[in-house]
């Protein structure tokens, strides 16, 4: 599924069955919220927290959580994120194309 054909059926998803989308501001702290799940599992699978009793590793669950409201968020404000990623890459590739590869920081 392509960038674009995860955002047709996001929004086919909401006429069908949400009825409506959100408004932006519901939708950026839902969004905000997903984020901190995401985290949460992050931090107790990678980090030094332990999953308490009954949490579950969900890492792609929680991901694709984020990824779905970020599409609801550009159908509803008419951002075209295909667009806006690839701008996105030129811009860093311009802008960082020599800059990580001489980070002595990040060498092995």
């Amino acid at each position: 599924m392509t960038i674009k054909e995860a955002q047709g059926a996001v929004d086919r998803w909401i006429k069908e069955y949400g009825v409506r989308y959100f408004s932006e501001l519901t939708n950026m702290a839902v969004l905000t919220e997903e984020v901190g799940e995401l985290a949460r599992v992050i931090a107790r699978k990678y980090g030094d927290q332990s999953f308490k009793e009954g949490e579950k590793d969900n890492l792609g669950e929680e991901m694709a959580d984020v990824l779905w409201v970020l599409l609801c968020l550009a159908n509803q404000t008419g951002v075209d994120l295909t667009e806006e990623l690839q701008k996105s890459i030129e811009k860093k590739t311009q802008r960082d194309s020599l800059r990580h590869i001489h980070n002595k920081k990040l060498m092995a």
